[in-house]
């Protein structure tokens, strides 16, 4: 394979159908790559890919940072991967509980592959897996087809370290983020941080029922005191530690610190929507999910 720049779009058919475009290649530094999905809702064209992937080749097969968001999915991640490398998946990390972080998971376990995720992630998966699949039948219809829950092979309560090749994967699980299960995974000899949805950069970030904004900020505290010099977020293109703070925990500071003011001075839920985001409007998605979050986070620290 010839990288003719520092990014490889999928061009070749796949098996199921032609899908061009949908993961972008994004070579990270030594031996490790991004691959980065649209930001955009799941659909039948991107097969629930709606976020970036981790790869690291080893002497003794490919490490995955996140499964796929459906079987097929899972096919697309493999088809994609095979452009950088002929060795097969031996190990797949989930690092949390969102469909694209764990439903193509019967696919790897099928093609031999063991996965690795924290306890809390898997409760995640099982309290939240009949609810996610309807989502995707909804989104992706026959697309879906094959796609099965299966659950980790291997699971630890906050921390796991898995050697393959020579490299160490440190799996960290400090608490809950954007899922009760998420965690972060430390590279130290390719200083390399994958952070799942711990990081969004590029788009807004999501704060729903299943989050936490506080204890999320205290999990990117944690990540970011490896100082790693790339980051692997969960959505977006790889990038820097500088990138990640302003893109995730600038904004959920300012969510805490909006909120927290709106909710001394009396206002209620329904004003939470007017509070100044105004400096992350440039980010995909903000007038979509702004709103929401604050509204999410109001009712969060309405119980603390």
């Amino acid at each position: 394979m010839k990288l003719l720049t520092s990014t490889l779009v999928l061009t070749t058919a796949l098996p199921l159908a032609a899908f061009a475009e949908v993961l972008e290649v994004q070579k990270v530094t030594e031996d490790v790559w991004a691959l980065v999905g649209p930001k955009s809702q799941r659909n039948p064209d991107n097969l629930g890919n709606n976020a970036t992937f981790g790869v690291v080749v080893t002497s003794e097969g490919v490490v995955l940072m996140d499964p796929g968001g459906s079987w097929k999915g899972a096919e697309m991640i493999d088809a994609t991967i095979d452009q950088i490398t002929d060795q097969p998946v031996t190990y797949v990390i989930d690092t949390g509980g969102q469909d694209h972080r764990w439903l193509g998971n019967g696919y790897w376990q099928a093609q031999g592959a063991s996965v690795i995720a924290s306890e809390a992630a898997v409760a995640d998966h099982k309290d939240r897996q009949s609810m996610q699949m309807t989502m995707l039948s909804q989104l992706l219809g026959d697309e879906l087809a094959g796609t099965e829950p299966r659950y980790a092979d291997v699971t630890f309560e906050t921390g796991h370290d898995l050697t393959v090749g020579g490299l160490t994967f440190q799996i960290t699980h400090h608490g809950q983020a954007h899922t009760p299960g998420d965690s972060f995974v430390w590279l130290k000899d390719r200083d390399v941080m994958f952070t799942g949805d711990i990081v969004y950069v590029e788009r807004i970030l999501g704060v729903g029922p299943q989050s936490n904004a506080k204890s999320w900020i205290e999990t990117f505290e944690a990540m970011a005191a490896y100082e790693p010099v790339h980051v692997v977020p969960g959505h977006g293109h790889a990038t820097t530690l500088e990138q990640a703070r302003a893109d995730t925990y600038d904004y959920l500071v300012n969510l805490r610190t909006e909120i927290g003011t709106l909710i001394e001075e009396g206002g209620d839920i329904m004003d939470a929507p007017g509070i100044d985001q105004s400096a992350f409007a440039g980010l995909e998605q903000f007038d979509s999910l702004a709103g929401r979050n604050a509204q999410t986070v109001y009712e969060e620290m309405e119980w603390e």
